[in-house]
């Protein structure tokens, strides 16, 4: 069995590890339904949920061209920017949502999906994922620094599962943080809600 030091290298080792999809690397020409999911499915495995069968599902790309969070294809082909969105949307749909998720994203796909717009797309992904650096970096010390916390915990009870309990600490820190965050999205995506609504009569 792993100690619980193991397991912190692990997860950095895993922050690490993780890759994002970088626009030159999207074919340049437009794809078809099975070309893309085979793309998502090969350049987001590492960012993979654990159990996760695919990255993306034809059901749920279509159902997010019918709920106004993506243009429809054009000639049943998508373009460059279909997939830039569907790569966002991807990091969203296991943390809130599909409700919030369209809130969040119709306004992109209005504003920011057609060409000519400012920024274009690709320039807000390019932007977005600027933050990501100094984000891994910050996250990894906060990650160290609640294992540090919980592995201070249970010090002074005599038990032979303490390494447990504190990994069991460790992880409930994690959780807290996660779902606090989770409620701060929620927040933010209500807001929006009341201050300007999705227009129904949008959708396809």
């Amino acid at each position: 069995m792993k100690s619980n030091e193991e397991r912190l290298q692990d997860l950095l080792a895993y922050v690490d590890s993780l890759t994002r999809v970088h626009p030159s690397e999207i074919p340049g020409i437009d794809l078809y339904m099975d070309q893309v999911t085979t793309f998502m499915d090969s350049h987001l495995n590492t960012s993979k949920w654990l159990g996760e069968d695919k990255i993306l599902t034809k059901t749920m790309i279509n159902n997010y061209a019918k709920n106004n969070l993506l243009p429809p294809p054009v000639k049943k082909r998508y373009s460059k920017n279909h997939l830039l969105m569907l790569i966002l949307i991807y990091y969203f749909k296991n943390v809130i949502s599909f409700r919030d998720i369209e809130q969040l994203f119709s306004p992109i796909s209005e504003h920011h999906f057609s060409h000519g717009s400012s920024p274009e797309l690709e320039e807000l992904y390019n932007e977005i994922f600027s933050l990501e650096k100094g984000q891994r970096k910050r996250l990894q010390e906060d990650v160290m620094a609640k294992f540090d916390a919980a592995s201070q915990t249970f010090k002074d009870y005599d038990c032979e599962d303490r390494e447990y309990l504190q990994l069991f600490a460790f992880i409930s820190e994690l959780a807290f943080d996660v779902y606090l965050k989770k409620q701060m999205i929620e927040i933010l995506a209500e807001q929006l809600r009341q201050e300007t609504p999705v227009n129904p009569k949008k959708k396809k």
